[in-house]
């Protein structure tokens, strides 16, 4: 395989599994310890939670961007 080739499609890889691994945490923490629900009040427990959620989405959002800001050398 082209290396070039090989360098996209690891970028390609890399990004899908470290989004599904970033969604499978939130959702995690927020469906199944019903963090991401507020019932009669806010609790810390749901400040706490979107605070990780918009932190780390941001984080995510930061490494994606350098990732494929990075030129890809298809000569190599």
């Amino acid at each position: 395989m082209e290396p070039g080739v090989r360098q996209y499609l690891i970028r390609i890889l890399n990004t899908l599994s470290v989004g599904l691994l970033w969604m499978v945490i939130n959702s995690t923490l927020g469906i199944m310890y019903d963090l991401a629900f507020v019932h009669e009040q806010i609790t810390t427990g749901n400040i706490l939670f979107y605070i990780w959620f918009l932190l780390s989405f941001g984080a995510f959002l930061w490494w994606v961007i350098r990732l494929w800001s990075k030129p890809i050398d298809f000569d190599a």
